[in-house]
């Protein structure tokens, strides 16, 4: 019987004697190396024999794992590794099969041990670059099982720690397997993203609540650093960073999918902590891709609690701000349309207090405080957006935003459903204050451009309104816009200041683009800052911004001219404080000589014209002695102590036109200009809102003054508009009109009536007149080009031009290349 075995065991082919030999009789003693080393050399010079060799191994491990010889196990998978990383022929592909089928095997086990060793061999496998491609290999179980293993919840917890990162490590294997490799199943198709990723976000997850408890990076022990978390976050972000252009959509929608099943937008902290890894794995290119899910998914949750539409728009701000290296996309004004239509509904929503009907959100006012905190963080957001983009794109969000301000009679692009009156005056501050947020550190060289009519007309009409909120957020935009040397935190508080030096004031000479924005806006600006000052309802923040206006248009936007005008705009404020026909209240009153007085200082100092600045200080001293409640030191304070009247006023506390005029025309300054005083042109803004009465409106002073230099032409003198002029002018049009009614009348009858021959003559006569015009035009229009070589004489003395060809023309050196 002996002689019989050992004859058959001779017989038996070599590469399952070789196979054989690599098993010790005690598993303990582990692989027996040198019967390894003849395996592999064997496997590399036959390599058509590997894929038996592989099948072998499986069905000795196979039989191992049935019987429970786990020593065994683990030889078989060790020498399954070895072969693996040492062979790259073209005939492994039928070794992976057996290699894959004995991992398989391993992963069904119940046993944890198995579990992880079949897992490492996966990995190991996944590191290695085939050759030759596969064409039939597939990993849907690997991916469902590896899934499956990040969702443990064995008892011992160290063992399911070791069981999730096993499963965590399977799916980075998985990944970097087929990723690149185009022949294999795509594992950015849903049906594998939606177990991936969850189970990463699910590990992820649940680290949260045990990282605050973990030791610094210094102290981490090796075991520390190798967490779930840690795994799982890496593997994450490389997922992320393989995903080309078109996969983005499909590794972000399951993201989503897991924040809403779960809840996870009303803590936002975890949901922001996702996307900033997302944001800072993608390539920045693809960001765009993420931001438009993010707006989609908002739209998605339009009618949802606002503690999750909250929670979706503070995501969307982080990844805004991580964008801003990359790109927000081509559709930037479709990211800012959702965000304002989320604004629109969040007010109607407060308003009207529930979701079109759906009443199980919670009480009306636990819900109005929920939405006010999404309305802040819309705002926030659109402020984050425009700040990732460049000069002339944010330009475009003004006008976008502004055509989305409803105002009477300019727009009502955004009506308010259901909410009424309040409704409309809510969006208007939410947008206005939107609007705050991105002109904020708004810079341009040329002012013109980036701030043209169609923005600025709207802004400054809605300064008119009677909502003092609207009124102070349109001046805060415009500090925004005209603020380029970070001059508007100097002009915060109103104060007499003896020395402006220390103000450290960046003064930059007025640009020929700044001269033509003033001309085209100057009377626009300071008609405002004029009827802003007379509002009834203006507090002291707007005297303090009406303030800081008029300090940064001395300082950003000044030439001659403008500081001439600003003058007589802050005399005008003493004369309109000192009038008893507005029915200013005291403090409004005190308010505007205080504002007044404040920027006359500000204003004189810059000039740096000596006896201007005499006349003022000297006033300011007299007004201290006298009248404080003249000065912004005891005006725009917490409690100011104001008199019971202030209709008698002493000229001496009282800024004088005309010694202004005359100090400053000795410095060579436009007298004449200077001493016509400031008075504001009406519009047809002022009718549309209904401010001014009657009276006001038909007894309007008009000053039509010429835009040219002041030295070299005479003004034309103001015209005044009476009812007199208006009933004459009203006559005689009505005059005009029936004599041209009676003129057509006699035309008509003469061509019906009249015999051919006169209607001949007299058509022959015109047309006789109108070609003797035409020669005449053409006598002028139409002559020879005139000659470089000057003009020739004729025979009698007179010069004649004489056309010279253009090949024949002699040019000066400098004119020839």
């Amino acid at each position: 019987m002996t002689g019989v075995c050992g004859c058959c065991g001779a017989l038996r082919p070599r590469y399952k004697r070789l196979v054989d030999n690599i098993f010790p009789e005690d598993p303990e003693d582990g692989l027996v190396k040198a019967n390894m080393e003849k395996l592999t050399f064997y496997a590399l010079s036959a390599p058509e024999k590997l894929d038996r060799i592989g099948a072998y191994l499986s069905e000795r491990l196979s039989r191992d794992v049935a019987r429970h010889r786990y020593g065994y196990v683990c030889i078989a998978m060790e020498a399954l590794d070895q072969l693996l990383m040492a062979c790259h022929c073209q005939s492994i592909n039928l070794f992976v099969e057996s290699f894959l089928k004995m991992v398989r095997k391993l992963l069904e086990s119940d046993k944890p041990s198995l579990q992880i060793l079949g897992t490492n061999s996966f990995v190991k496998f996944a590191n290695i670059e085939e050759d030759t491609p596969s064409y039939h290999r597939s990993y849907d179980f690997f991916v469902s099982r590896f899934s499956e293993m990040c969702h443990s919840s064995y008892e011992d917890p160290d063992i399911r720690t070791k069981i999730r990162m096993a499963g965590i490590k399977g799916l980075q294997g998985v990944v970097r397997k087929t990723v690149n490799d185009e022949l294999q199943a795509n594992i950015w198709d849903p049906q594998h993203m939606d177990k991936i990723v969850p189970s990463l976000l699910f590990n992820l997850q649940s680290g949260e609540r045990t990282e605050s408890r973990s030791p610094s990076p210094l102290q981490a022990s090796e075991k520390e650093k190798e967490s779930p978390v840690e795994l799982t976050e890496r593997c994450f972000r490389e997922l992320l960073g393989r995903a080309a252009y078109g996969n983005i959509k499909n590794a972000v929608t399951p993201v989503l999918m897991h924040l809403d099943n779960h809840c996870l937008w009303e803590g936002k902290t975890f949901a922001v902590r996702c996307f900033k890894i997302i944001m800072y794995s993608i390539q920045s290119q693809h960001s765009h891709l993420v931001i438009q899910q993010l707006l989609g998914h908002l739209d998605a949750n339009s009618k949802n609690s606002a503690r999750v539409r909250a929670g979706i728009v503070e995501v969307l701000l982080e990844a805004a701000a991580i964008a801003a290296s990359g790109s927000v996309g081509p559709t930037v004004l479709e990211v800012f349309n959702t965000l304002l239509r989320q604004l629109r509904l969040s007010v109607d929503y407060e308003l009207t207090g529930s979701y079109d009907g759906s009443n199980n959100i919670g009480t009306k006012i636990i819900k109005a405080h929920e939405e006010r905190q999404l309305q802040e963080a819309v705002i926030r957001t659109i402020g984050s957006f425009a700040n990732t983009l460049p000069t002339y794109q944010r330009s475009e969000v003004m006008l976008f935003i502004m055509g989305k301000i409803p105002a009477p009679g300019v727009n009502l692009t955004l009506p308010s459903t259901g909410s009424g009156p309040e409704g409309t005056r809510m969006i208007q501050v939410m947008l206005l204050k939107s609007l705050v947020q991105v002109t904020a550190g708004f810079q341009t060289t040329n002012m013109l451009t980036a701030l043209p009519s169609s923005f600025l007309e709207p802004l400054l009409s809605l300064s008119l309104t009677d909502d003092p909120e609207v009124r102070l957020l349109v001046l805060q935009i415009l500090l925004s816009l005209i603020d380029r040397n970070d001059n508007r935190p100097k002009f915060s508080k109103i104060s007499i200041v003896s020395d402006i030096s220390v103000l450290k004031l960046k003064v930059d000479k007025c640009s020929r683009q700044d001269n033509l924005f003033m001309k085209k806006h100057g009377q626009q600006l300071y008609r405002y800052i004029y009827l802003g000052c007379k509002e009834e309802s203006s507090g002291r923040e707007h005297y303090e911004t009406l303030y800081a206006l008029l300090g940064l248009l001395s300082v950003e936007l000044a030439n001659e001219e403008v500081v001439v005008d600003l003058i007589r705009l802050a005399l005008a404020l003493q004369d309109l404080a000192l009038s008893t026909d507005e029915g200013l209240p005291v403090y409004n009153r005190c308010a505007v000589h205080a504002l007044a007085a404040a920027y006359l200082n500000l204003i004189c100092q810059l000039n740096t014209v000596p006896a201007f600045c005499q006349h003022i200080h000297e006033v300011i001293e007299v007004r201290q002695k006298q009248s404080p409640y003249l000065l912004p030191e005891d005006v725009f304070v917490d409690n100011p102590k104001l008199p019971a009247s202030v209709d008698k006023v002493d000229g001496g506390v009282l800024f004088l036109q005309s010694k202004i005029t005359e100090v400053l025309g000795g410095s060579g300054y436009n007298t004449e200009r200077l001493g016509t005083p400031y008075v504001p042109q009406y519009t047809d803004e002022d009718r549309l809102s209904k401010r001014k009465s009657i009276g006001e409106t038909i007894s309007l002073q008009v000053e039509v003054e010429s835009r040219n230099s002041p030295e070299k032409e005479e003004r034309t003198p103001a015209e005044e508009i009476t009812f007199e002029t208006l009933k004459n002018a009203i006559v005689d049009s009505v005059g005009m009109e029936e004599q041209e009614r009676e003129r057509r009348r006699q035309v008509v009858e003469k061509f019906q009536k009249a015999p051919f021959e006169e209607i001949a003559a007299h058509c022959g006569a015109r047309a006789t007149m109108l070609q003797s015009k035409l020669n005449q035009i053409f006598e002028i229009t139409i002559r020879p080009p005139p000659s470089p070589s000057g003009t020739i004489s004729s025979g009698y003395g007179q010069s004649q031009s004489r056309s010279i060809p253009i090949y024949e023309m002699k040019f000066p050196d400098l004119c020839v290349y």
